[in-house]
């Protein structure tokens, strides 16, 4: 079934580079899905904060969490939220042409603090899956001092800017083709290394079935 393309508005209008943007919303679900680090923009006391953090999602919202004591997860304030994952250095015949290969999403909205205790448990379980599958099952989960400890914000995902450049150069049919000069690209790839066991862990201790088969993948 088809998903609906994301709302077009005044603070998601792609005014520049219109052809890279798009309001396909799958395209916006698997950029967060890619990743697991997002940077949260937020103005606290007059002045602009970005803080990177981990995060998780649903259909319809992200979460995120922090230290009670965290200025920038105050609720009920708007924020910015953006994930990018570059794909590669674009490298052309004059370097005011050069670019990066990318994928990004901008999430506009306004930051709601999780009370509910079940949502909150249900958010902080999307929050560890997304970065880490499996784990919510295998480790500790939070204590009831831990929780008190902890903000949970929910940002809705329906006003969002998706952006994504891919592909060679722009001037091979212009005037800098004759230069001589080499162009393309240059990709960037990663993946997860393997597991390194915390030094005071038992003797023996083997890695967990769910953290091990992600050696030599990539996340999402």
């Amino acid at each position: 079934m088809a998903l609906e393309p994301l709302p077009e508005t005044d603070r998601t209008r792609h005014r520049r580079l219109r052809e890279q943007g798009s309001l396909d919303r799958a395209d916006l679900n698997a950029i967060l899905d890619a990743g697991f680090v997002c940077h949260l923009g937020v103005v606290v006391e007059g002045r602009p904060l970005v803080v990177p953090t981990v995060y998780g999602r649903d259909e319809r919202q992200l979460y995120l969490h922090g230290s009670v004591a965290s200025r920038s997860l105050a609720g009920g304030t708007p924020v910015c939220v953006t994930v990018t994952h570059v794909g590669g250095l674009v490298l052309a015949r004059s370097v005011f042409e050069h670019g990066v290969n990318y994928r990004s999403a901008m999430i506009h909205g306004e930051a709601r603090t999780v009370t509910d205790p079940e949502e909150r448990l249900t958010g902080l379980r999307r929050l560890t899956e997304h970065a880490a599958p499996g784990q919510w099952s295998y480790a500790r989960r939070p204590s009831r001092r831990e929780l008190a400890a902890t903000t949970l914000l929910a940002v809705s995902l329906e006003e969002a800017s998706v952006k994504i450049r891919t592909g060679a150069p722009d001037d091979g049919d212009g005037p800098d083709a004759a230069l001589g000069v080499w162009a393309g690209t240059l990709p960037l790839t990663w993946a997860w290394g393997s597991p390194v066991p915390d030094p005071l862990l038992p003797v023996g201790l083997p890695v967990p079935g769910h953290i091990a088969r992600r050696e030599g993948t990539r996340h999402g």
